[in-house]
C-alpha cells in the first residue's frame, strides 16, 4: 500500500545535521561575543600584569634599570630564597598570620551573632539594622583610619574615657604589644557586615519546619543551633571562611593607615612588605614577594574547601 502525499500539504523535516551544527556554532559565537569585553579587560588588566610580574620576580629589576629593562639579570629563584632567609620578611608572615588567626575568627563570630539576632530576635527594625551594620563595608577605609587614629591618640577619646574611669590610657599605636590588636579591631570592624549579610541569607534558607519540628520533639534553642542550623550552614561558613581569610592574608588598608607597619614591623604585613620594597625600587623583590601572598591565598583556600566542604 502506497502513501500520497498532495501538493497542499506541509511536510515538516527534522533539521539536518549540518543546520545543527551551524546553529551552535552561531551559539558558541554569540557567547564569546558576549564574554569578549570582559576578557580584554581580564588580559588587559590581570593576565599581562600577572605573568609579567612572574617573570620580574625572577630577575634582579630595579628601579635604576627602568631606562634599559632588558638588560637585567636573570637570577631564577634567587628572590624567593632572599625572602625565605630576610628576617623581615619572616617576621611579617607571622604578623600575616596572626592577622588570620585571629581577625578571621573575631570577624565571623561576631557577624554570626548580629546574623542570628536579626533574624530570630529582631523583626521590624531589620532592615534598618542591617544597613547601619554593613555601613562599615562601604565607608572611605581613609576616612575611617583617620578617626581611629584620633580616637587611638595618647590624648584620644579612648584614653579619656579610660581617664574617667580612673584608668592610665596607654600610648595604643606607639606600643609594639598594643598596635596590633588595634589594627586586628579595625579590620574586624570594616568586614564583620560581609560576614552578617552572608550568614543572614543562609539562616534566612534555613526550612523553619525543621526547627519546629525539633523544638516538638524537645530540642532546646542551643541544641538547634548546634545539631540542625550549623550543619546546614557549612556551605555558608565555607564561603565567608574563604573571603575573610584571603582579606586578612592580602590585609594592607589598616596597617598602612594606622601604622604603616610600626612600631617596630610589628604591624607589618606580608603585603606592605610588598609595598615597601616597591617603594625602595625592589621591583623583582616586590614582585616574588606578591607571588608569596598568591601562593599562600591558594594553599590556605584549598585547605579550608578540603575541611569545610559539604559532605555527601
Amino acid at each position: 500500500m502506497t502513501t500520497t502525499i498532495s501538493p497542499g500539504t506541509a511536510v515538516s523535516a527534522r533539521p539536518s545535521r549540518r543546520a545543527k551544527r551551524l546553529g551552535a556554532h552561531r551559539r558558541t559565537l554569540i557567547a564569546w561575543l558576549f564574554l569578549l569585553p570582559f576578557l580584554a579587560v581580564f588580559v588587559v588588566y590581570t593576565a599581562v600584569p600577572t605573568v609579567a610580574a612572574l617573570g620580574f620576580s625572577l630577575t634582579d629589576l630595579r628601579g635604576t634599570d627602568l631606562r634599559n629593562p632588558f638588560a637585567v639579570n636573570f637570577v631564577a629563584l634567587s628572590n624567593y630564597a632572599w625572602l625565605l632567609a630576610d628576617d623581615r620578611f619572616v617576621r611579617d608572615l607571622g604578623n600575616t598570620a596572626i592577622f588570620v588567626l585571629v581577625g578571621v575568627p573575631l570577624t565571623m563570630l561576631l557577624g554570626f551573632a548580629l546574623a542570628l539576632a536579626l533574624n530570630e530576635g529582631v523583626r521590624r527594625p531589620r532592615g534598618v539594622l542591617r544597613t547601619i551594620f554593613f555601613a562599615p563595608v562601604v565607608t572611605n577605609v581613609v576616612a575611617v583610619a583617620l578617626i581611629w587614629q584620633y580616637a587611638f591618640n595618647t590624648n584620644g577619646t579612648v584614653n579619656e574615657v579610660l581617664a574617667n574611669l580612673g584608668f592610665a590610657g596607654p600610648n595604643w599605636l606607639g606600643d609594639p604589644n598594643l598596635a596590633m590588636p588595634v589594627v586586628i579591631l579595625l579590620g574586624v570592624w570594616r568586614n564583620f557586615g560581609i560576614a552578617m549579610v552572608l550568614f543572614l541569607a543562609g539562616l534566612q534558607g534555613v526550612p523553619e519546619e525543621v526547627h519546629e519540628a525539633a523544638a516538638l520533639d524537645g530540642a532546646g534553642w542551643w541544641r538547634r543551633l548546634w545539631h540542625i542550623t550549623t550543619p546546614l550552614l557549612v556551605p555558608t561558613i565555607l564561603l565567608v571562611s574563604v573571603l575573610l581569610t584571603v582579606f586578612y592574608l592580602q590585609v594592607f588598608d589598616e596597617p598602612y593607615l594606622l601604622t604603616d607597619g610600626g612600631p617596630l614591623g610589628s604591624t607589618e604585613s606580608v603585603a606592605l612588605y610588598t609595598y615597601h620594597q616597591f617603594g625602595f625600587g625592589q621591583f623583582g623583590l616586590s614582585s616574588a614577594a606578591s607571588f608569596v601572598i598568591l601562593v599562600l591565598v591558594a594553599v590556605v583556600s584549598i585547605i579550608q574547601f578540603r575541611l569545610l566542604r559539604p559532605r555527601a
